[in-house]
């Protein structure tokens, strides 16, 4: 399984990245594509190197030590030993909605964030799980992963922005001479345009789900306690029905249990596979490995 998820996230970042070759030349030309990657891949630095600062504080989380909650940090603390890691810093967000995040460049500077509804909702088992699934995040470098898909996709959509502006007024450059060769050939780039960030952001998103799939698992391995996992999850989904935390498509993907909803054909929209998959993979693996009490 760990296998194939990292097999999938590197095929959907391959495609991305054949995609935003494709799009440049077509559109931008090597010049115009070169511009819109370098321009997608600042903002994405910028946001990589500072992610935990600004969402930290679009949260309101209060960083916390040992002294102002003893069992919280002694729990983190052993799964980030159990994982190989230093121990991050920890924060807690004050809403009753229950959900949790990871953040930061790298493992040495990582931070891990859990609002009070989930700390009061949980038993320690399963914020255990939950906690060894966002210690997963950065044990996989998630975050660094995240950056650059959405460095391609930030550049394909620059790329088909300027080529719908340059329609607009009239830059497209037609090949031929002849008028209907040059409807046919501004109607295709337009369809192109429109549609190539669409495709984007669906890979995007695949890769996405992939990472939450693959840090279930890695999380599992660290705590050792896989239904403890898949039976947070369920908590999580029905208590952030409840009580739903704001968020934005930007920082959706960063929670364990995406505040946003959709399924359907929106299912290619979303954040996070269905709890269902996630619940029905994490029983598999405590059946193979032993671990299903």
């Amino acid at each position: 399984m760990f296998f194939m998820n990292t097999f999938k996230t590197m095929f959907l970042l391959s495609i991305l990245t054949l995609l935003f070759v494709f799009i440049g030349n077509m559109i931008g030309g090597q010049s115009g594509a070169i511009i819109a990657l370098v321009l997608a891949g600042i903002i994405n630095f910028i946001s990589y190197w500072f992610s935990d600062k600004i969402v930290l504080k679009m949260y309101g989380a209060k960083e916390i030590q040992y002294n102002d909650n003893p069992k919280f940090y002694n729990l983190v603390q052993r799964l980030a030993t159990n994982a190989s890691l230093p121990m991050p810093r920890l924060y807690i967000i004050p809403t009753d909605s229950p959900n949790a995040f990871a953040t930061g460049r790298d493992p040495e500077h990582a931070a891990v964030a859990a609002t009070e509804g989930i700390l009061s909702r949980l038993s320690e088992d399963e914020l255990e799980g939950v906690m060894a699934h966002e210690l997963a995040h950065v044990k996989n470098r998630d975050i660094l992963i995240s950056s650059i898909v959405a460095t391609f996709a930030g550049a394909i959509g620059y790329i088909a922005s300027m080529a719908q502006w340059a329609a607009i007024f009239g830059g497209f450059n037609r090949s031929s001479d002849d008028d209907d060769s040059g409807s046919g050939n501004i109607f295709s780039f337009l369809i192109m345009a429109i549609l190539a960030p669409i495709v984007a952001t669906i890979i995007q998103l695949a890769i996405s789900r992939s990472r939450e799939f693959l840090a279930d698992r890695t999380g599992a391995e660290i705590s050792r306690r896989p239904m403890q996992l898949a039976n947070a999850l369920i908590k999580l989904e029905k208590g952030n029905l409840q009580l739903p935390l704001h968020a934005t498509n930007a920082t959706a993907h960063m929670f364990i249990i995406s505040p946003l909803t959709g399924g359907g054909l929106s299912g290619l929209f979303r954040t996070h596979p269905t709890t269902e998959e996630r619940v029905e993979r994490l029983t598999q693996y405590a059946q193979e490995s032993g671990l299903s009490l």
